[in-house]
């Protein structure tokens, strides 16, 4: 059986590594990439935690973390396209006009 620590120290490590994408990277991709890490980082707390406590709530929510994630991927995609046809970069500093 694996200890509980291994997985959260898995988890730690990849919420870090998205917040260090999202703070550092320049790309919409890259930042959006990021943000679905941590995302998922988050989804492995609470599945360890959820598992070690003998629970389902962790993993109920976490069902509910991945739906609104789908929905956010959808949405976060079709933006990041639309942003690519106007601007024709995909680069942080280009998009941060309102204006097209």
């Amino acid at each position: 059986m694996v200890p509980i620590s291994y997985f959260l120290v898995l988890a730690a490590i990849l919420f870090v590594l998205g917040v260090a994408g999202f703070l550092f990277k320049r790309n919409i991709v890259t930042i959006f990439m990021s943000i679905e890490l941590m995302l998922n980082a988050v989804n492995l707390t609470f599945v360890a935690l959820s598992y070690h406590l003998r629970e389902l709530n962790g993993q109920i929510f976490v069902f509910f973390v991945m739906v609104v994630a789908a929905a956010e991927a959808a949405v976060g995609l079709a933006i990041i396209i639309t942003v690519f046809k106007h601007r024709e970069s995909l680069n942080v500093d280009n998009v941060d006009l309102m204006k097209l």
